[in-house]
């Protein structure tokens, strides 16, 4: 089909009209410059698929053993690749009962249920890897994808009276468990398996799913406060921060949560955590002055140095003007460094000083990488680098600044952050790369704002970033996978086959 797909090309631009017919058909636009990954499309549709990854995959999974269809299918449900499990279960309309922990993934509860009867300790044993039963439920995004809720509840009952355990958990990363109740919450967002999870026992305080039900709201906080999550030393009120939601706000400072509280990030790079209160956090995350004003009425402290500076020295380098009037309103110190009054010039959009980022504390040069997703985050950018800030800093989780634009999907950012020069083959401490930093933003960046990865994939690429072959096969989210299977089609010299470490 590749051959084919040259040869209409070829027929096109040489005005053959039956060739030109079907381009036009297909994709409406001038067929004589039609590209080569445009007629594998037209190819495609022609054979009743609707693009060439569709096509591509689906002929891939009928030379996969069951072994690796298995493997496939149980990605799939992880991330919520829901085109995937279709082409999967096409060509193995079986795949979906061979084995316990698919059938839990995919709420196949009447097999789960014949299953357990057969071999009711089955509900205790790890299935295709670490991951028992259960938490093939927890951690299926399936429910998003044509899943039914119902059967999904109905499947954790049949499991339950098998003797699974609530609180199962396993080691993606060694020396961290994660819980049946953080996949529900953390990982596939399921409120109603959540509430089940935690009305049948589940431990809330998991060092998890308090931080990330702020990724899904207040209900999601409350419903975990409301079975005796403690709100101490879990990060949770600093991410609700990130959102600017009062409401999250409201109910973790209700459930207990200190303001002053020395909240630490774990360190990857082997430099020492950060540290930094809930006031500083808001600060530096544009949050309203309402909140910033519930934040002081708990007793937060903008006084405290934390990061180098104080909350209101941090507002104003943020350009939080709410949040900088609302602590001088009640009296705390207003005054700034140098360095600090140069920033806030900066950002703000006054004279420019040049400063000596050695003199900056250490939070404070990776100023670029920590405000890349705020609003008017470019021109808050070309500012910063301006008045000398280091703009392809590695922060201690190795995140460069590029590297959180393309995972956040922000391309204005990115393509200015490539225009004065980064490492390309810079690799973070979470093991990615540009590109599949970018692809594994496009499935998990949490939040409403706009984005578009995949434009920030084009513009890596075009800079010369690699493509590996795995992120081509394994990009799960469907625009992602269309747009990388016909960048590898039009630029195969720059697709290496070496994974990444």
């Amino acid at each position: 089909m590749r051959r084919d797909a040259k040869a209409l090309k070829s027929a096109c631009a040489a005005g053959e009209r039956d060739a030109l017919a079907r381009v036009e058909a297909v994709l409406g636009s001038d067929p004589k410059v039609a590209s080569h990954a445009d007629t594998l499309r037209v190819l495609a549709r022609e054979a009743g698929f609707a693009s060439w990854s569709v096509l591509k995959f689906a002929a891939e999974t009928r030379v996969m053993d069951r072994t690796e269809q298995l493997d496939r299918l149980k990605i799939a449900l992880f991330h919520g690749q829901g085109w995937r499990v279709e082409r999967l279960l096409e060509a193995a309309p079986d795949l979906r009962r061979d084995n316990l922990g698919i059938m839990c993934a995919m709420y196949d509860v009447e097999s789960v249920r014949e299953t357990l009867a057969a071999r009711p300790q089955a509900a205790s044993e790890p299935v295709l890897g670490p991951r028992t039963p259960i938490l093939h439920l927890a951690f299926s995004r399936w429910w998003r994808h044509g899943g039914s809720e119902e059967d999904m509840l109905a499947t954790a009952e049949a499991l339950k009276a098998a003797g699974a355990s609530v609180n199962d958990s396993y080691e993606q990363v060694p020396g961290n468990p994660l819980s049946a109740l953080y996949g529900a919450v953390g990982h596939a967002s399921s409120l109603r398996l959540a509430a089940w999870l935690l009305g049948n026992g589940a431990d809330p305080n998991d060092g998890e799913s308090l931080y990330h039900a702020c990724e899904i709201g207040a209900p999601a906080l409350r419903l975990l406060l409301d079975h005796g999550a403690r709100t101490a030393r879990t990060n949770a009120l600093p991410r609700a921060l990130d959102f600017n939601d009062p409401e999250m706000v409201e109910a973790l400072l209700g459930g207990g949560a200190d303001p002053n509280e020395s909240i630490h990030w774990p360190e990857t790079s082997g430099e020492a955590p950060f540290v930094i209160p809930a006031l500083h956090q808001a600060a530096r995350r544009l949050c309203s002055r309402r909140i910033v004003a519930r934040l002081l009425d708990a007793g937060g402290n903008p006084d405290e140095i934390a990061w180098g500076h104080s909350a209101y020295a941090l507002a104003r380098m943020y350009g939080n003007d709410g949040a900088a009037e609302e602590m001088a309103s009640r009296g705390c110190r207003a005054d700034l460094g140098r360095e600090e009054a140069a920033i806030a010039d900066a950002v703000a959009g006054n004279a420019v000083r040049r400063i000596d980022p050695e003199r900056l504390p250490e939070p404070t040069r990776d100023m670029i990488r920590s405000q890349v997703h705020l609003p008017q985050a470019l021109r808050r950018t070309k500012s910063l680098v301006d008045i000398g800030l280091p703009h392809d800093r590695p922060d201690p989780q190795g995140l460069t600044p590029v590297h959180v634009a393309g995972w956040e999907g922000i391309p204005d950012v990115m393509a200015y952050l490539l225009s004065l020069g980064v490492r390309l083959d810079h690799v973070n401490g979470y093991g990615g790369d540009l590109i599949s930093t970018i692809v594994h933003g496009s499935g998990n960046a949490a939040g409403e704002r706009k984005r578009d990865h995949v434009a920030c994939a084009r513009l890596a690429l075009e800079a010369g970033a690699a493509l590996r072959r795995q992120e081509v096969a394994f990009a799960g989210e469907f625009e992602m996978a269309e747009f990388l299977n016909d960048w590898a089609e039009e630029h195969p010299d720059q697709v290496t086959e070496d994974p990444l470490d």
